[in-house]
């Protein structure tokens, strides 16, 4: 790789106009035209930083790249905007999945392979025609991609990012779940989807009654049952519980002809390595600059993605690796486990759902992380531990300090991020000890003065871990943490948790669907079982391994870790593997727990060393 560099200029045009500016009605009209006239010169930059440090709004970012990189651009919006480098190869009969962090790049891609955008080779003010493209793309496989697209040979589905927005998008008198699946069905699967994705008992339903899981699970359905060429999936698994993703990835992998495509961008890395033949790896700076790695096998791909090094390439893309270490808050701090509370039996009827929770106990310097389906009631659970809500009959929750990060998040503050912080968790936010575990490994300096309306919902999200973490309490209540964050913020926010949990000897509660999170963070688990939505029981707290394998063992699914950065992997449906585990009844298993072969390996090792002695 040659040393040259050259640069990239992004101008953030969100950072132009902040409250800091006394903005009058003709300001914003001025600051538009002064931004469509001048742009920063990437040729004549030299990387001195002066103007980074002298704009007042802190909207310039220079970057530096490798030379190789210039001759690999795919595609840029504007001068001084995001661009994306090369594109991720998909094969027909096989599924691609796509990981990166969030503004990285993998929604331009998708719309790109889908045909809605033109990729202009980084010539936005030149755009060049398809003759152009394709020569560009000659000897490649994307050549022949890009060819049946240009001739409409490919139909191209894809299931949106942000399913929430699909009720204001759907039109016309055909409103329901029923009819506008029906619309859209093409093959002969409809009876097949609606019964894996569970929406036989929401097919009467308008589609503005639904939930964000049954959303999700509904513009799956759309997807699937439709006669397409290119079946395009961004974030599948979001809202769904750990059962219902293991159904969609099943009727996603279901979608596999020979001459089809399949592309999924996916945060759960499980859920990821299930659905994938191979990956495609997207590094760079957000909302700067992307780059696409070449094909790589799904261990290999994603383990990339978490050690932050190409080896292919010689290329570090991240400071440091992410791994998931077994019991490690236990080797870093004294876990003081002397003063135990608990709760008592209790029942909860909401309408025609009933609760029952088994009476617990729990300590400081413990999280309790919630496993279940969703409507099994650990929400409900959440709320009556907090005291919100009140149980059945004369039994009470003890009295506790309690603060709670919520499932849905709905900012209702008028004010920048730093405003609400200064509010809220004032004593917190200054506390260098709290910048330093929370603040600081959660990068909030990036979004610090914009308005707390205008953020995205990861943005949203480590806001609200943060105001939850800051508030001073016994035992803290956070519902689904991961929602809406990349793969990298979702280990990056455990590892947040655990660390300030060890170090302020508190209690938390986490609720997450998340398997390799989940896993990560807790200590023990309380399972919730029975059946959604009626009647379910919230057993007692119970050891991770345990807990894990009567959750597994519910969902008749088996996982191992592994062997190198130590994450759960969901074994293939009736593998060797996944045969064995079963009839062992280990369905989760660890480095630290061999297989009997590789135990028998190293008993003889064993005693082949001591005989040497």
């Amino acid at each position: 790789m040659s040393d040259k560099l050259t640069r990239v200029a992004i101008v953030n045009s969100d950072k132009w106009i902040t409250k800091r500016v006394v903005q009058t009605e003709e300001m914003p009209a001025r600051m538009s035209q002064v931004m469509s006239r001048s742009f920063i010169s990437e040729r004549l930059c030299i990387g001195c930083g002066i103007c980074p440090k002298k704009c007042p709004f802190g909207a310039i970012n220079i970057i530096n790249l490798p030379t190789n990189l210039e001759t690999q651009v795919t595609h840029r919006y504007s001068a001084n905007s995001f661009k994306l480098h090369r594109l991720p190869t998909p094969r027909p009969g096989q599924v691609l999945g796509l990981v990166g962090t969030n503004g990285i790049g993998k929604s331009t891609a998708l719309k790109i392979l889908s045909g809605k955008l033109k990729p202009n080779l980084g010539r936005y003010d030149n755009q060049p025609d398809w003759q152009e493209i394709l020569k560009y793309f000659r000897g490649s496989e994307l050549q022949n991609y890009f060819t049946k697209v240009l001739e409409d040979d490919l139909k191209a589905v894809v299931k949106p990012q942000y399913v929430d927005q699909i009720p204001k998008a759907v039109k016309g008198p055909e409103r329901t779940v029923e009819q506008l699946l029906n619309a859209r069905s093409q093959m002969n699967n409809l009876e097949k989807i609606t019964n894996v994705l569970e929406l036989k008992q929401v097919m009467d339903r308008d589609i503005n009654l639904l939930s964000g899981g049954e959303l999700q699970r509904f513009a799956i359905g759309i997807v699937c049952v439709q006669q397409a060429d290119v079946y395009m999936f961004d974030e599948p698994s979001s809202y769904l519980d750990v059962k219902q993703r293991l159904n969609a990835a099943k009727t996603i992998r279901d979608l596999l002809r020979p001459d089809d495509y399949v592309i999924v961008v996916e945060h759960d890395l499980s859920v990821l390595d299930y659905l994938s033949d191979f990956i495609c790896v997207l590094y760079g700076k957000p909302a700067a600059y992307g780059v696409v790695t070449l094909p790589a096998s799904v261990r290999e791909g994603i383990n990339i993605f978490l050690d932050g090094n190409i080896p292919t390439e010689n290329l570090r893309f991240r400071d440091e690796s992410l791994q998931f270490r077994i019991a490690e808050a236990g080797d870093e701090y004294l876990v003081d486990k002397s003063r135990a509370f608990s709760y008592p039996a209790m029942e909860k009827t909401l309408g025609g759902f009933h609760l029952t929770i088994e009476p617990g106990q729990f300590t400081d310097s413990e999280i309790i992380v919630m496993m279940g389906e969703n409507g099994t009631g650990k929400t409900t659970f959440c709320k009556m531990l907090a005291g919100a809500e009140k149980p059945d009959g004369q039994k009470s929750v003890p009295p506790m300090s309690v603060s709670t990060k919520p499932q849905k998040i709905t900012p209702k503050f008028q004010g920048t991020v730093r405003q609400l912080f200064f509010k809220k968790i004032k004593a917190a936010f200054l506390s260098p000890q709290f910048q330093t575990d929370v603040y600081k490994p959660l990068k909030l300096d990036d979004f610090i003065d914009q308005e707390v309306q205008h953020l995205s919902g990861g943005e949203l999200q480590r806001v609200a871990i943060v105001l939850a973490l800051g508030i001073p309490a016994d035992i803290y209540l956070i519902d689904e943490p991961s929602a809406y964050l990349d793969s990298e913020q979702r280990i990056i926010a455990a590892r947040v948790i655990k660390r300030f949990i060890m170090h302020s000897k508190k209690t938390a509660f986490v609720v997450e669907h998340d398997f390799i999170m989940a896993t990560y963070l807790a200590d023990r688990v309380i399972v919730f079982d029975g059946q959604p939505s009626i009647k379910a029981r919230a057993n007692a707290p119970e050891g991770l391994l345990t807990g894990c394998n009567k959750f597994l063992k519910s969902l008749d699914v088996t996982f191992r870790r592994d062997p190198n950065s130590y994450r759960p992997r969901i074994n293939k449906l009736n593998s060797q593997l996944d045969q064995e585990q079963k009839l062992n009844g280990n369905y989760v298993r660890s480095p630290l727990h061999p297989s009997p072969p590789v135990q028998r390996l190293l008993a003889g090792a064993v005693r082949t060393q001591a005989n040497s002695l």
